[in-house]
């Protein structure tokens, strides 16, 4: 990613090292962070406020979304600690009453698939909103975390605790751009042939690693790096820098 001088290319929207339009078919593969990006919350935090910790997640997650904390797996495992005694139930409820498709987001999957490019969903949250989100959207492919449920006398509770996969442990930043990459290969396309978009810092490996880097509605260390800059509206808008 560059760090030369965003211009504004519209209102709410800015670009920097390189020349608009772009040909969407040119790329054939997008990746999308989940929490604030493709979605309108950070699910951690709202779950937590089942057993009423949302303050304090909340605090945790928006400063390693600022990259002020830097051990992303630490900060999830701390955060995930606290949602211990949490229920299915609970996470339910979050789903259905506060989690919402972001605007723009069904228009810009549709119109990539459209132009031939696959879709991958990478994310630092986890597997009970990733794959309903990859159910309604019709993404390609997710990786996201796992959490752990109670047996037991406590069936149904979140531990506190998450749930190793075999890709590893924990989907981090480094994760995220490792899964890029190896989806890529599994696709036989260059990274430059990849569209990476996040809101965080752990998505700057990804975005870094991709042919074009989108930040959406992002923390400023993620706007200053990205190449597109949605800042106002919807997660369509990138369409409009590729045509």
């Amino acid at each position: 990613m560059t760090t030369t001088t965003a211009t504004e290319f519209a209102p709410g929207l800015a670009i920097q090292g390189f020349t608009p339009p772009l040909t969407l078919s040119d790329f054939k593969l997008i990746a999308f962070d989940m929490d604030s990006t493709l979605i309108n919350i950070e699910c951690v935090d709202e779950i937590a406020d089942a057993v009423g910790r949302k303050a304090e997640v909340a605090a945790i997650t928006e400063a390693a979304m600022r990259g002020e904390i830097t051990d992303f797996k630490d900060s999830l495992r701390r955060r995930v600690a606290l949602l211990r005694g949490v229920t299915v139930a609970d996470m339910e409820q979050v789903y259905t009453e506060r989690l919402r498709i972001n605007p723009g987001a069904a228009e810009l999957v549709n119109a990539c698939k459209a132009a031939g490019l696959k879709v991958l969903l990478v994310s630092g949250g986890f597997t009970f909103f990733s794959e309903r989100v990859r159910q309604t959207l019709g993404i390609d492919f997710t990786r996201a975390n796992v959490l752990e449920v109670e047996s037991g006398p406590n069936c149904g509770q979140l531990t506190g605790g998450l749930v190793d996969q075999s890709w590893g442990d924990i989907c981090d930043g480094a994760e995220k751009r490792r899964t890029l990459l190896e989806v890529a290969s599994l696709l036989g396309i260059e990274p430059a042939q990849c569209i990476a978009m996040g809101d965080g810092a752990n998505d700057l490996p990804m975005m870094g690693a991709a042919g074009l880097s989108v930040a959406y509605h992002a923390k400023p260390a993620v706007r200053a790096k990205a190449m597109v800059a949605i800042n106002e509206g919807g997660l369509d808008r990138l369409l409009e820098v590729l045509r």
